[in-house]
């Protein structure tokens, strides 16, 4: 089976950060966890410096955004993300879920990825990583939380 560092971020959200995020482990404890897991140590390194990049490039808390925006996507953007996907993050964008700032953040995620494409369910898990480490976010992770584990859809408002 080929790992790729998103499988390598979906367990350690799964069995570390979203049970009890106040008691992860130091790197080199979930490093160890990781490699029992069958990770291989480089994939491991990239999903850290991955976390690490995230955790560096929250957007600043502003005021009010213009509501008008327009995302033009660039070539390999288009190559990553289908239809589905950007349609996605506009769906979120426009439901104020996410703002252009967050949505940059997702699409700089997702972009670091090393996968050729990337599905809506995966993009969704970026998005909720996203908005996990975003403070102020709580809201918009509990809704996006919901999408992806409730039987029936949640509507925006």
């Amino acid at each position: 089976m080929k790992e790729t560092i998103l499988d390598v971020l979906l367990y350690l959200f799964e069995h570390y950060f979203y049970d009890d995020p106040d008691a992860v482990r130091d790197r080199d404890s979930l490093q160890n966890g990781l490699i029992q897991a069958g990770f291989s140590p480089a994939e491991i390194n990239k999903a850290f410096d991955w976390l690490d990049e995230l955790a560096s490039r929250r957007p600043p808390l502003a005021g009010p955004r213009p509501q008008a925006q327009v995302r033009v996507y660039s070539g390999p953007e288009l190559d990553k993300l289908d239809t589905e996907c950007r349609g996605f993050l506009m769906f979120l964008e426009h439901g104020g879920v996410i703002d252009a700032d967050q949505r940059e953040l997702v699409l700089d995620r997702v972009m670091a990825l090393d996968q050729d494409e990337i599905d809506v369910d995966d993009l969704k898990w970026v998005v909720l990583m996203v908005l996990f480490n975003q403070p102020g976010a709580e809201a918009a992770y509990a809704w996006m939380e919901s999408q992806m584990f409730d039987d029936e859809p949640e509507a925006v408002h």
